[in-house]
């Protein structure tokens, strides 16, 4: 069985996440598929390679599951939302933000971001965040069954607005057994829940349409 992960923005396949699920899934057969979204690179990220990338990877594995985190669950949107389907499960997903981020653009060519992969702060071009504040993916539920999993307390993504971007999605008819796992306690990197995000991969598994696995 496999897993197709999307890692988070400034972040590699070397996320404290991924490297805290993998040994948990893996003990039950389930491979994780981390593609490098840094593509062509950090510097000249672009969304538009992102999503052949991840259009590619989906046909490649043939993964029982999505999982998208941050910004990489709106990169799973778009690839469901391109035909290719099987459950999703987004961790703090960046649901209604990236329209948001034009208004807390600082100015300049490049800008200055901390990367988390390099523990770093990397020049990244501006084109990129042009290209994100258009993203329109997560104005429609998906096609296919989707568990969110959002902590209250997440300093980078607003829970109400992921809180109000799902209750839109389920306005306009969610996929039966999609959720909304709320987590009080909850920040951003959630790597502490790795426990609880492999129990709903699996869960997302076993619901999985015979014809993605």
């Amino acid at each position: 069985m496999r897993v197709l992960y999307f890692h988070g923005f400034a972040s590699s396949p070397a996320s404290a996440k991924i490297t805290a699920l993998r040994p948990i899934l893996e003990r039950e057969g389930i491979e994780l598929v981390t593609p490098d979204l840094n593509v062509p690179s950090f510097e000249k990220l672009d969304w538009e390679a992102l999503i052949r990338l991840g259009v590619s990877r989906f046909d490649d594995s043939h993964p029982s599951a999505i999982v998208g985190s941050s910004l990489g669950a709106l990169l799973a949107l778009e690839v469901v939302n391109r035909g290719r389907h099987a459950p999703l499960v987004l961790i703090a997903p960046a649901l209604g933000v990236a329209r948001r981020w034009r208004e807390r653009m600082p100015d300049g060519d490049p800008i200055t971001v901390f990367n988390f992969a390099r523990n770093a702060n990397v020049p990244i071009h501006r084109a990129f965040f042009d290209q994100i504040t258009n993203v329109t993916v997560d104005l429609e539920p998906p096609p296919v069954r989707v568990t969110v999993i959002m902590g209250r307390k997440d300093e980078t993504v607003p829970f109400a607005v992921v809180e109000e971007t799902w209750q839109s999605w389920m306005s306009a008819g969610l996929v039966a057994g999609s959720e909304f796992i709320e987590l009080a306690e909850g920040d951003h990197s959630l790597t502490s829940e790795a426990g609880l995000i492999a129990t709903q991969i699996r869960r997302a598994i076993a619901n999985a349409p015979a014809s993605s696995s």
